[in-house]
């Protein structure tokens, strides 16, 4: 098991124990992927996981770049639409560097 994979487990695991509930992972389309799709109650939540080591340049959360939050939207969009849902929704990021986790709701 790689690293980023290593990473989204502890994520998906911190997550549930939250209360968050999973409903897909790893769902890949041309323009984009989602790492993981849960449910915060009525709210879907579409998580990006990021993860660096420490020594790395820049943290996890600045690895997200606009492009890379637009593509996340419209993948998240395509989700809905193709799942025939119609419940509010948010972006949430969660940050690994390390062995320190970082949990950012509605992050953008």
């Amino acid at each position: 098991m790689n690293t980023g994979q290593l990473a989204e487990d502890n994520a998906l695991s911190y997550l549930c124990n939250q209360g968050l509930k999973l409903e897909a992972r790893n769902v890949r389309y041309p323009f984009g992927e989602l790492d993981l799709v849960m449910r915060d109650g009525r709210t879907w939540v579409f998580v990006e996981v990021k993860y660096r080591t420490p020594k790395g340049f820049g943290d996890a959360v600045e690895a997200l770049s606009f492009a890379q939050q637009q593509r996340l939207r419209r993948a998240a969009s395509h989700y809905l639409q193709r799942q025939h849902i119609d419940a509010p929704c948010r972006f949430d990021v969660v940050a690994i560097s390390g062995t320190q986790l970082q949990w950012i709701k509605d992050a953008f």
